[in-house]
């Protein structure tokens, strides 16, 4: 975490190099979240470099003192929702973002013998996601497939935590409706 600090130091002082570092750090990660979340692979790593530009362009507006993963992944969304929001313009009926009435749910802190549930969720997963609003599907595969938490996404997505907790329950609920026959 400090070294990743470290870099973006750097990198606003304009240390080039040290940029290298993030881009290798968090390539495989957004490459796989664009997968994931696009479902088409043709423009995955035009994206992903759009993303680097992006952070790279705005690198001044980091805070150092904050965590760097939240930052590039919500710069990583943008650009993505963007790419789906552009795909649908042939599909008329597509909706990226559907208001809905959400409740709030108590997140409990992870466990560690939940570890085994979400390798088994995360191999369940891969296959139907693509099916699923990418409302229900971003929350997901940031969760099952990024590892990262619910405050994290919250920071991503820019919803509440609670929402967070909502769209996951949901997101499951209707793969479940997917994968059983």
């Amino acid at each position: 975490m400090k070294i990743l600090r470290a870099k973006c130091r750097e990198v606003q002082k304009g240390g080039r190099e040290a940029f290298g570092v993030l881009v290798l750090r968090y390539q495989p990660k957004l490459a796989r979240y664009a997968r994931k979340f696009l479902f088409h692979g043709d423009d995955v790593a035009d994206l992903v470099q759009d993303v680097f530009i992006k952070a790279y362009t705005n690198i001044q507006g980091f805070d150092p003192s904050r965590r760097f993963s939240p930052w590039i992944y919500r710069i990583a969304h943008n650009i993505f929702v963007n790419a789906l929001r552009d795909s649908a313009k042939d599909r008329a009926n597509f909706s990226l973002f559907d208001a809905d009435v959400l409740f709030p749910h108590p997140v409990a802190d992870e466990k560690t013998d939940d570890h085994a549930k979400r390798e088994e969720m995360r191999r369940m997963l891969d296959a139907p996601l693509g099916s699923l609003d990418p409302k229900y599907r971003e929350p997901l595969v940031l969760y099952y497939f990024e590892d990262l938490d619910y405050k994290t996404i919250s920071q991503i997505l820019q919803v509440p935590v609670s929402t967070i907790a909502t769209r996951i329950k949901r997101g499951k609920l209707m793969l479940g409706k997917i994968i059983k026959p």
